[in-house]
């Protein structure tokens, strides 16, 4: 073995260092760096976001000689010991305790069965409380706390308990019909105010969380942060059938549900027995006071559009309805993306062939999305048989726009019924057209026109036939888009695959024999038409013939001179001239309008409305539009 032999010098130094430690006892401090993970960790972990307590709570219970990893665990004794803490600022404590609560009400302890369900509701219940006790009645109000990171989990805590709550509420008013809109939380006595909602009358198929909803098929999600639960209500009927009506509502409304707690004091909200489970429309309510604060409301303005669409069966519906199974629909209906509001401009959306309100997923997602455009315009849409004729349905659509203005604004003086925006789709652009124009005679001369037959018939039965060739503009209109729209026709409905489409096409009974030899008479001399053969009784894809009579006097028609017009078109490639470029279906001379104060033409295929370089365009000319009416006299 070797020795080493150690200097006087150097165990003099080691004994000097020795005893340096030993005078500075357990007061030694070090310092590290930390990584921008772990600061971010630091300063915004917490029991919901990495199912452990966060920093802030872990020094409040240090203060009160607890440690945070005991307290994850059984959080109850936990509460009790900071409740009796004294002196602790009261903000550090009713964060700490809501904290305390969330992990309680997460945790994996309770058991299952009613009674495990209705303890865990308990305490989502408290959390509430105590973020509510923390938000509005602490030493600061949130103003002041504006930019802190612990204001913002206190509210995430909030907002989730509320959530949990009222979806458990839902779920349990559906499970027992009868018991109404009360309940018991432990010693507190909890009531529902619906009132502010137009669907307050109807039995919730579901309160869905809108947080928990994730969508594909939709570019965006847009919501309001704020106070309060995002919801989604299912308001549709248990069978699954759809309603019959002309006009309704979206059948899954969002909503924000606000837990209110009696008491103006920190200990009156603490002990209070009474509480107000509140629903709130967030396209109508943007904040929420409690006293003399007042904070934004949390909203979600596509969750509930999103659901509709996802749960609606529209794929196969309107596939359905353009072959004429029993399934589809045979006769339009406007569906409202939110309740009605009498001051708020209508945009009126028109889907194209074989098609249903899904085509405008991201239009309307984006319309709703944008808060200027969302504050004064309300989105309806026309789903529409897009097998029946242009012609009838031309004036079916008409009649039932009329039937539901006169529903909810019988004398036509809100601001609902002034100066709406019209836009229209592929064949529905044609018939956004057909709205903004008037005919006079000139459909009815062209087709009369060259046949001698056919000027008899509408001789003999004009009575019949004069509401579906004469029409007048309708003068709710004052801004039209048409996306895609073939108003000359297309050669596509001549080809092979047209027709043999046209052929599975199935019109329903009642019309075939309320309209079938009108159809046949203005179709065309003994149902040829310029060498083209078309059935009997003529449908839509007949109609977008380019040499149909109907479609050809449609594209001379005069747009009313109050509405500005405007064109989205597509061309598939962008080489070669423009006028000589389609989008697959339609060619660019079928779309172009003349006289329109703007045209975009994309890179796309037909469906370019759902492109976001259409969508930008749809809402410059929205937002070009609120520009013009601020600025037009009154």
């Amino acid at each position: 073995m070797r020795h080493r032999i150690v200097s006087s010098q150097t165990l003099a130094r080691l004994l000097f260092t020795v005893a340096l430690a030993l005078l500075s006892g357990c007061a030694m401090v070090t310092v590290g760096d930390v990584s921008p993970r772990e600061y971010i960790a630091q300063r915004r972990g917490d029991i919901l976001s990495s199912r452990h307590l966060s920093g802030q709570t872990a020094e409040t219970l240090a203060m009160a000689g607890l440690d945070d990893e005991p307290c994850e665990r059984a959080p109850l004794p936990c509460i009790n010991a900071l409740t009796a803490v004294t002196p602790m600022a009261e903000e550090r404590r009713q964060a700490a305790i809501a904290e305390l609560w969330v992990a309680r009400a997460t945790g994996a302890d309770f058991g299952t069965g009613p009674q495990a369900e209705q303890a865990r509701v308990e305490a989502y219940f408290e959390v509430a409380r105590h973020a509510y006790a923390y938000l509005f009645f602490t030493e600061r109000n949130a103003s002041e706390r504006a930019f802190e990171d612990r204001q913002t989990q206190v509210r995430d805590y909030y907002n989730y308990a509320v959530q949990q709550f009222a979806v458990a509420l839902g779920r349990r008013a559906r499970e027992r019909p009868g018991t109404g809109l009360t309940t018991d939380v432990g010693q507190t006595h909890v009531t529902v105010d619906l009132h502010s909602l137009s669907w307050a009358n109807e039995r919730p198929r579901e309160v869905v969380a809108a947080s928990g909803l994730r969508f594909q098929g939709i570019r965006s999600t847009y919501r309001r942060d704020g106070l309060g639960a995002e919801l989604v209500v299912d308001l549709r009927p248990d069978d699954g059938t759809v309603p019959n009506k002309a006009y309704q509502a979206m059948p899954t409304p969002s909503a924000t549900a606000f837990l209110r707690f009696a008491g103006d004091n920190l200990n009156a909200v603490l002990t209070s027995s009474s509480a107000v489970l509140e629903g709130h429309d967030p396209f109508q309510d943007a904040t929420v006071s409690v006293g003399t604060t007042t904070v934004p409301l949390a909203g979600n303005f596509t969750a509930g559009y999103g659901l509709w669409l996802a749960r609606s069966g529209f794929a196969s519906q309107s596939l359905a309805t353009l072959f004429g199974r029993t399934s589809g629909i045979n006769a339009p209906r406007i569906y409202l993306m939110q309740p009605y509001d009498p001051n708020r401009r209508v945009i009126l959306l028109l889907h194209g062939l074989a098609s249903s309100p899904e085509a405008w997923v991201n239009v309307a997602n984006d319309i709703l999305g944008d808060e200027r455009l969302r504050r004064h315009f309300q989105v309806w849409q026309v789903y529409y048989p897009t097998n029946m004729p242009i012609a009838l349905n031309n004036r079916a659509i008409r009649d039932v726009f009329a039937r539901t203005l006169a529903h909810f604004d019988p004398t036509g003086h809100a601001v609902a019924s002034q100066n709406m925006v019209i836009i229209g789709h592929s064949m529905g652009g044609i018939l956004a057209r057909l709205m903004v124009s008037s005919s006079g005679d000139m459909i009815w001369d062209e087709v009369a026109q060259g046949s001698a037959r056919r000027r008899a018939f509408l001789s003999r039965r004009a009575k019949d036939v004069s509401p579906y060739l004469r029409f007048d503009a309708l003068p709710n209109f004052d801004e039209a888009i048409f996306i895609a729209a073939p108003h000359r026709g297309t050669d596509f409905a001549t080809n092979r695959l047209a027709r043999l489409v046209s052929n599975l096409i199935r019109l329903p009974a009642a019309v075939v024999t309320q309209f079938g030899g009108i159809l046949a008479d203005l179709a065309g001399d003994d149902g040829e038409a310029q060498g083209h053969k078309v059935a009997l009784v003529p449908n839509s894809v007949d109609n977008l013939r380019a040499d149909d009579p109907f479609i050809r006097a449609a594209a001379n028609l005069p747009i009313a001179s109050t509405v500005h017009y405007h064109s989205i078109i597509a061309r598939r490639s962008p080489d070669g001239p423009l006028e000589d470029t389609n989008d697959g279906l339609v060619p660019y001379w079928s779309s172009h309008l003349a006289g329109a104060e703007s045209e975009k033409v994309i890179v796309s295929g037909h469906s370019v409305q759902e492109t976001p370089q259409a969508v930008l365009e749809v809402r410059r000319i929205l937002t070009e539009n609120l520009n013009r009416a601020s600025t037009d006299p009154q």
